[in-house]
Parts: structure tokens; sequence; C-alpha cells
């Protein structure tokens, strides 16, 4: 009966909370306010939602307003992103998701052969089953724990 009432609470909060134009910026700065308050217990992946949309009810203490836009968060990465990328948030998940799979199951990196970038091999893993369908861009591992990126490394 108590969680019933401070739901309840939660929205009537929610329904006052006026819709702002807010910058990537802005929200960054809640999510990592959010994260430094919130339990160590409690993963950061609860801020996302099924469609990788943001739980602005969990970070209106830290925005005090509801975004006018929707913004994107990766759950493998936790990069965040505008409306605009909320594709190249999808694909980094599901190709993110891929390349873990795949380096479980054969010890080795899922990257074209002699590339100096380190860019992902799509046909390594579509071969294991771990890739539906193949991204519309290049992704490359990064230096950090076997994490990919869309950026090209330099």
């Amino acid at each position: 009966m108590w969680n019933r009432k401070k739901k309840q609470q939660h929205k009537k909060e929610e329904q006052s909370l006026e819709v702002r134009d807010l910058s990537i910026h802005d929200v960054r700065k809640a999510v990592h306010s959010y994260a430094d308050d919130k339990p160590s217990e409690v993963p950061l992946s609860v801020l996302i939602k099924e469609d990788l949309t943001l739980d602005y009810e969990l970070l209106s203490p830290y925005l005090h307003a509801i975004p006018e836009k929707n913004f994107y968060m990766s759950r493998e990465t936790y990069e965040l992103f505008e409306e605009e990328d909320r594709d190249l948030a999808h694909d980094l998940d599901k190709v993110q998701w891929a390349v873990d799979q795949y380096m479980k199951q054969k010890q080795e990196l899922p990257i074209i052969d002699h590339d100096p970038y380190k860019r992902i091999n799509y046909y390594k893993l579509e071969k294991l089953g771990l890739l539906p369908e193949r991204p519309d861009r290049d992704f490359y591992l990064t230096r950090e724990e076997f994490m990919i990126t869309y950026k090209k490394p330099e």
C-alpha cells in the first residue's frame, strides 16, 4: 500500500514538471548525478527503458523538467544519443552484444584481419548467428575492455 502511495506521488510530481528544451549536456549531467547517488548494487541500466529511451521519472530530481525530445542510451555502453541518432544506439547495442558473445565462444577478436583500425568483421558475427542484420555503418574495437565505438580511430 505504501508503495502505491509513493508511485502516485511520483506521478503527480512528473505531471507537475514542465516540458523544456534540454540539451544532451543537461541530460548527461543528470545521468551522472543519478549514477553518483544511486546505491552501488543498483545498475545504471534501470534508467534505460526497453526502447532505449530514458526513464525521466527517475531522472526528474536531477533534471527538474521533462525533456521536449527523447534521448536514447545504449544498454551495452551507456552512451547517450539524441533523437536523430536513435538507430545508432540500437546498432551499438546489437553489435556490442554480438562481439561479447563471439569472444565468449571463440576466445578471439571478431575484427577484420590486418585492419589497422580494428574494424568489426560482421561476417564472423553473422557466421555464428550472432548478428541478425548488418548495420549500415562500421564499428571499431577500442582499447577499453573490448568495447566498440562508431568513431573511426585516427
